[in-house]
Formats: C-alpha cells, structure tokens, sequence
C-alpha cells in the first residue's frame, strides 16, 4: 500500500515516540454525535486529539448548505492550532469503523495544502497490535496558527453540478449505500433519491471483508469499471452531506488515479432547492 496515503501501526507509534506527528481521532457517529468524543475518552492512541465532525471538520449550517459545510480557513487553523500541529509534522487521522471521517481529515488538510496520512487498519490495527492506549483528555500547548490556503479547483459546487447536466461534462459517483442513492429509504434528508445521472460506488466497497482499504489494484480496477469511458478528471465525488464522498476521492488516489474534485454540498445541499432535478430508481 503506498505510504504517502497510509501509514502503519509500527511506523506510527515509532513517529509517537519521537514527536513528529500529530495524531487525531475521528470517531463519529451520525446517529449519537457525541458517543465519538465518550469514546475517545474511554481509549485512544496516545496523544491522539479528537476531531469532531459537526464543531471541528465543518462549518455552521446555513439555509442553503448541506449537512456538513467545510469549515473557514481560519477556523481550521485554529483548529490545527490547539492540537500542536505545524507544517513541519505529519498529520495522522484514524477512526474506528471504516476510515469515513478520517478520511474528511485527510482531504481537509488537502484542500488546505498540507499533507496528512490514514491510519491503515484504523484504531483495530493498532489495538490488535498490542499498543498501549491512553484515558481522558489530551493537553498540547498551542502552535502558533499557519497560514492555509483552499485549493478551490479541489471542489465543484451546486451551480457546477448544474452546469454539467447539462453539458454532460461530470461523472458524478455517489458514495451513499445503493438504498439512499435510489430513494428506497432516506433515514437522514428530507428526500431521497440522487443527481441525474450519478453513478453509486458506496464507500463500504473500498474496504475488504477486514475493513482495511482494498489494494491500489485491486481499486484501480475498480474504479476503472465504474468509469467505462469517462475520464477520471472528469469526476465529482458526491455522497449525503460531503463527508464520505471524501472516502471515494482518497481510494482513487490511493489507487494512482486522478481523483477528481468533491462536491462539498452534495445530496443535503442539492435537495435544499426542490426545483433542482432528481432521480430515483426504486
């Protein structure tokens, strides 16, 4: 696997010992928003900060956003700020089930130009490698906040989306479960179904019956069939609320492939207008 995407447990707690990264927690739970921060306080790697999904990796929520807007620049290296990263230290994100979450840390950082890493195997890797873990709070004194930079070219908003359905010019995936993409049951937005003509890849199929992330290949080959003809650089990572879109964009990188932009707003922020179009297929 390559390592400028993942990191392993044994290289981690090495990097742990020496101080040269910083290592965040981003368990989430949509359903229980504050179980993830109880359960970081009950274990986490040592040192590990927790990242809230709704306070620390997105913005407020305003009447025409999505779920989960991405948070300002200045409030994200504030963020980055009080967990003692700078530029000179390697970002580490990792949750519990399948890497979704963390992985909207990973393309956060890149989208505000810095590097940053997954946890390969997540918090199970590192349990089941025998690693100590650490209760309660965290304490880091603050680093002095870094100059970020969105990388707009990253991302591709709703007047995008609309322009190319009419153009033709996006191949929007879908990273939702194939029940929401077709409207057959929507638990979290007002209504269900998808963008026209998006294809669905639901995040869960780029992890193997481990939960780790399937091969580079195995992806590649993937993600190639999903594609047929269109281009890679024509895509546009979609999903509920723009957060597990985020796991679709990292498996394609994690594949060698141009990933494409996200759209940020997705499905939540789409259906805000009832007069956008939709399709089902249920």
């Amino acid at each position: 696997m390559r390592s400028d995407y993942l990191i392993q447990v044994e290289e981690l707690n090495e990097q742990i010992a020496a101080g040269s990264c910083v290592v965040a927690d981003c368990r989430f739970d949509l359903g229980r928003p504050q179980s993830g921060r109880q359960d970081w306080l009950e274990g986490h790697i040592p040192g590990a900060h927790y990242m809230h999904l709704d306070h620390d990796l997105a913005g407020p929520v305003t009447p025409d956003s999505g779920r989960h807007p991405l948070p300002a620049v200045g409030n994200f290296s504030t963020t980055l700020s009080r967990i003692g990263w700078s530029p000179a230290k390697l970002l580490v994100a990792y949750d519990q089930s399948n890497n979704a979450i963390a992985a909207r840390m990973w393309w956060l950082m890149r989208y505000f130009g810095q590097q940053s890493v997954l946890l390969d195997g997540r918090l199970n890797a590192w349990k089941t490698a025998g690693f100590a873990l650490e209760t309660g709070e965290v304490e880091t004194p603050p680093t002095p906040r870094s100059a970020l930079h969105a990388d707009r070219s990253m991302i591709a908003d709703t007047v995008e989306i609309l322009d190319s359905l009419q153009a033709a010019s996006a191949t929007i995936i879908d990273a939702r479960a194939p029940q929401r993409f077709s409207g057959e049951f929507e638990p979290l937005d007002s209504r269900g179904g998808h963008i026209p003509g998006a294809l669905n890849r639901p995040l869960n199929l780029n992890n193997g019956p481990d939960g780790n992330f399937k091969s580079s290949l195995d992806l590649h080959h993937e993600f190639s069939e999903v594609l047929e003809r269109a281009a890679a650089d024509t895509v546009v990572h979609s999903c509920g609320s723009g957060v597990t879109a985020c796991h679709n964009h990292f498996a394609m990188s994690l594949a060698g492939m141009n990933p494409g932009r996200v759209y940020p707003g997705s499905w939540s922020e789409w259906i805000r207008d009832p007069e956008r179009p939709i399709e089902t297929t249920s």
